[in-house]
């Protein structure tokens, strides 16, 4: 079998292992009611003409499980990046007190939980797409090297190798959605 027939299972496995990381930077900014730094994480804030994450501002702490302290290094953001935090739709409601910016993390009504936990399904279900895509551009490259002379037999093991790796990573994703949910519904 000459190099050029070769299918490249790497690049499809890191591709996947992308959308698996997508998805935990996702989760982790859904908020479960008790805090945390990375709720912060997907915030921008307009800061020096460029959009800037939270943390590149100021040191974030969680000095308590229902609160979460911004301690911004420049005293003109503020302001800013507390406008960010109203805005981001975390429904978490900044106070300032001098340099520090405290999020009180609210305990989460039954509705609220419900509702993060359809989020949840809604970003696990864009990374199972993601890994789908991956997927079809694995198998379109095995079409694209039958045409070029690869076997068939060749052709059957390397779709069985994608499919398999396609079958992991979604199995990851339910399994984390369901560590996900079950994180956010607990009281």
């Amino acid at each position: 079998m000459s190099d050029d027939l070769e299918i490249d299972l790497d690049a499809i496995q890191r591709r996947m292992d992308g959308a698996m990381n997508a998805l935990k930077m996702e989760f982790a900014s859904l908020r479960t009611g008790r805090a945390s730094a990375q709720i912060l994480d997907p915030i921008q804030v307009d800061a020096y003409g460029q959009m800037t994450p939270i943390n590149q501002l100021g040191t974030v702490n969680v000095p308590e499980p229902r609160m979460v302290v911004i301690n911004v290094w420049d005293k003109g953001m503020i302001n800013k990046v507390e406008k960010a935090i109203r805005e981001s739709g975390l429904g978490i409601n900044p106070v300032t007190d001098g340099p520090l910016i405290r999020l009180p993390i609210p305990e989460l009504n039954e509705q609220r939980r419900k509702e993060l936990a359809k989020v949840a399904a809604q970003y696990a279900e864009s990374a199972k797409v993601a890994i789908r895509n991956v997927r079809r551009d694995g198998m379109d490259q095995i079409k694209k090297a039958k045409a070029a002379g690869m076997s068939e037999d060749d052709q059957k093991m390397w779709s069985d190798e994608v499919q398999d790796l396609t079958d992991k990573h979604i199995a990851q994703v339910d399994k984390a959605l369901e560590t996900k949910q079950q994180e956010i519904m607990q009281v």
